[in-house]
């Protein structure tokens, strides 16, 4: 301030036109050279607060190994992911936000496949699949039979197996040596279960987020009963479709479009929340009947990571911790704000703790 006001204080004297040109000219370079200096400088600071930003707005701490899969203690590794929302979010790309450092070659497979969960369809990872291919990953999402674009009716699925094939004739296809990461969300839990025990060699680790994580013998509604009484908007929720007549088992369930932000999107955007409710389809009965048989040899072989949600009104933070506790994964991290929806509601810290997970040596 002190030289702005000197220089308008003082008059310097009269000078010749050339002079002045010249002058100003010297001037100018000076300007330009201090202005290119500043905007170095600037840069510098905006990267290195860029770079504090990354880990005070989402902190994701991992503790050494402890779990093995014969410890039932309750006592278990987390990582806690909370990401507050920031003015600065549209101005920078999601692999500069989250990635930095992350050279995708390096890692035992770059190859991610998405499985959703009961109603939902690929259409459900949209933003996962944009933020995990912007940031170098290849990256598959698939329909379930009867579900996302698939033309098959629910209400004839009569098994697991025949739920799941997508799938296992996606991993069946795969290479010789090739790896993949499977997800599951929610019943894809018990899908990706499934193609564990039967393609163990071709995945290189499984990530549940807030999914269905069985134990052997066990089926998703002996999970889902866990919570029976303790879950009444579940409950209120659900309307059974009984294709085959009253006095059968029922064939398939929808979801009450009225109550799905109450139980599924709690913290998600209304746009997601309508892309739902016009996408989402019914669930076939059969395949969450099925009770699954998972050995420690192929099923017991694969790395598993488990994502908490703990805004989750659909499978509750506590149902969650009893099937951690039932059959511990390697690592457990949590997502503050979380609804059961995290590709909705929390897109970038859920991408982020997949790449984090995708880097575990």
């Amino acid at each position: 301030m002190g030289n702005i006001c000197a220089r308008l204080k003082s008059k310097p004297p009269p000078q010749s036109s050339a002079k002045k040109r010249s002058s100003s000219r010297r001037e100018r370079r000076l300007d330009d050279a201090a202005i290119r200096e500043q905007a170095i400088a600037a840069a510098i600071l905006f990267k290195q607060h860029q770079q504090q930003q990354q880990f005070d707005r989402s902190t994701s701490l991992r503790y050494p190994n402890g779990v093995s899969k014969k410890n039932n203690s309750n006592t278990l590794p987390r990582s806690s992911s909370s990401r507050a929302r920031s003015l600065t979010d549209p101005l920078l790309q999601p692999h500069q936000l989250l990635n930095q450092g992350v050279n995708v070659d390096d890692l035992e497979t770059n190859h991610i496949v998405l499985v959703h969960g009961g109603g939902f369809g690929a259409w459900c990872w949209y933003k996962s699949i944009a933020l995990l291919e912007e940031s170098g990953y290849k990256v598959a999402a698939i329909d379930l039979t009867g579900s996302g674009v698939s033309s098959f009716d629910t209400n004839i699925i009569t098994s697991l197996s025949q739920y799941v094939k997508p799938l296992t004739d996606f991993l069946e296809k795969l290479p010789e040596g090739k790896k993949v990461i499977l997800v599951g969300h929610d019943f894809g839990g018990a899908c990706i279960s499934y193609a564990m025990e039967m393609f163990p060699l071709k995945i290189s680790k499984a990530v549940f987020v807030a999914a269905a994580m069985l134990t052997s013998g066990q089926s998703t509604l002996d999970i889902i009963s866990q919570q029976a009484g303790s879950n009444d908007l579940m409950q209120q929720a659900q309307t059974f479709i009984y294709a085959n007549g009253n006095d059968h088992p029922p064939t398939s369930f929808d979801m009450d479009k009225s109550l799905l932000r109450d139980l599924l999107f709690n913290q998600s955007p209304t746009k997601d929340i309508a892309l739902a409710s016009v996408s989402m389809r019914s669930v076939p009965f059969a395949p969450v009947l099925e009770k699954v048989s998972l050995s420690d040899l192929k099923y017991g072989s694969v790395r598993r990571f488990y994502i908490e949600t703990l805004e989750d009104n659909a499978i509750p933070i506590s149902l969650q911790e009893n099937m951690i506790n039932a059959n511990p994964p390697e690592k457990v991290f949590r997502l503050k704000g979380a609804d059961h929806s995290p590709f909705f509601s929390k897109p970038q810290a859920l991408h982020k703790l997949l790449v984090e997970i995708s880097k575990i040596l």
